[in-house]
């Protein structure tokens, strides 16, 4: 009989982000087509209040998250059932608190927004929420041991299906309720699927006090991280909801859609791959899986930055060609949120090392750092020079914030002077020629 040895960590590496990039693309993809496709059944209004639905639920989940994912994926116990399935418990409690949640700030938040709207369409939309509370947590532990295919595939269908029925009801009706229950649908097709499609041991409600304390020990400081982790990934489009149209907003959205493209697939990859993988390597030391990991992040590092080189270049060009003259203003927003988006990449590999060593208080720390001041420094720049100023306000973020993510990068151990010293000469030279290049367009946005 012959023994197969199990798979290198870096062979799984491999092959999960194949799986996980390729799946990001595609969704992507589909994404961008029916984004396409609305945009001539709808106003961009429809686009911002989405928008709006979007980054409320977006901050709710952000700021209840229990760090349940990554306590599996850390933690020595991630695959013991009475684990998992006091996760799981603690799964649904938090889904059914999100629901009711969304039900109370909709109103609040539709006076705040001056969108009557979110008074009916958040508490549908926050079904999704409740759905999500009830997803299995074999999905975590295929995550855990990074093998992603029927992960990736349910992904993919759910989101098909949530396509074809916003398509669908946009076609009929005009409505931003499409959108609406796109997004419900959606979600319900993926629980569905997750139970159904992904191997693996059945979730029940359980209690064990020992992984109850585990989960909430660890997951505490996750959860202080994440209500900053929704300032530096939706703060943006908090602040400028109140100051701009939905129409305005809707140009916003659709022209950071395209821009963060590669900003969302590294961050997709870092956290199906690289905390798994700093994990292991950390476990079992080496010098040989270090040099290998050193060489996938400047992979990841280059090949993002050269995706945000080509958008901050073309932006403007691509708008005009993709939509009509509705949409033209999303044109230099691009240029302006890739130009944002260089300087952060640099150091964007390094911070969840701290996670995979379970520090998960050290990770919050620099979390909160970096959202209280990219959101300061977007705001001011905002009130100073316009969406302009905003932009340059989050890029300047990034270099106050490097040194204390140098400061943790080198407590792990995963610090790399001479990769950062390369990407931060090369984004500085693209963000010139991109303001060069487009010197008349942005001015329009002054």
């Amino acid at each position: 009989m012959t023994l197969h040895a199990p798979p290198s960590l870096i062979s799984r590496l491999m092959r999960g982000a194949a799986l996980t990039g390729g799946n990001f693309v595609l969704m992507q993809g589909l994404r961008f087509g029916s984004n396409l496709i609305l945009a001539r059944l709808l106003f961009p209004d429809a686009f911002g209040l989405m928008a709006l639905v979007t980054m409320i639920l977006f901050g709710l989940t952000m700021l209840s998250d229990a760090g349940i994912q990554q306590s599996i994926m850390q933690n020595a116990r991630g695959d013991d059932p009475d684990f998992l399935n006091t996760a799981f418990t603690l799964n649904v409690a938090r889904g059914g608190l999100l629901w009711l949640l969304a039900c109370a700030v909709a109103w609040p938040a539709a006076e705040f927004y001056d969108a009557p709207e979110l008074l009916a369409v958040l508490p549908v939309c926050a079904v999704s929420l409740l759905l999500a509370g009830l997803a299995p947590m074999r999905i975590y532990t295929s995550e855990r041991h990074i093998r992603l295919g029927y992960i990736t595939l349910v992904q993919l269908l759910s989101h098909v299906v949530g396509i074809v029925v916003m398509i669908a009801f946009a076609w009929g009706t005009g409505s931003y309720w499409a959108m609406v229950w796109g997004a419900v649908t959606a979600a319900a097709v993926k629980l569905a699927l997750e139970w159904a499609v992904i191997p693996g041991p059945t979730s029940r409600l359980r209690w064990e006090g020992a992984a109850a304390r585990d989960l909430l020990r660890f997951g505490g400081w996750i959860m202080l991280s994440s209500g900053f982790g929704f300032l530096l990934a939706q703060g943006d489009r908090a602040i400028l909801g109140y100051f701009f149209s939905l129409a305005d907003l809707g140009l916003y959205n659709i022209a950071w859609f395209l821009a963060a493209f590669p900003v969302l697939l590294m961050q997709a990859l870092i956290e199906k791959m690289l905390i798994p993988a700093y994990r292991e390597s950390f476990a079992t030391g080496g010098d040989q899986n270090s040099a290998k990991l050193r060489r996938i992040r400047y992979v990841l590092t280059a090949g993002v930055m050269a995706m945000l080189a080509v958008m901050a270049l073309i932006g403007p060009f691509l708008i005009g060609f993709l939509y009509d003259d509705r949409y033209l203003m999303a044109g230099p927003m691009i240029v302006l949120i890739s130009c944002a988006q260089l300087l952060p990449l640099v150091s964007a590999t390094y911070q969840h090392a701290a996670l995979a060593r379970g520090e998960s208080r050290r990770f919050f720390w620099l979390t909160a750092f970096r959202a209280i001041t990219q959101s300061a420094l977007f705001l001011a720049g905002f009130l100073l020079m316009g969406l302009p100023g905003a932009m340059a306000g989050q890029a300047l973020a990034a270099v106050v914030v490097y040194p204390a993510v140098v400061r943790l990068a080198r407590h792990t151990g995963v610090w790399d002077k001479t990769h950062d010293l390369i990407f931060y000469a090369v984004a500085l030279g693209i963000i010139a020629l991109a303001l060069v290049v487009h010197a008349e367009t942005l001015a329009a946005l002054l």
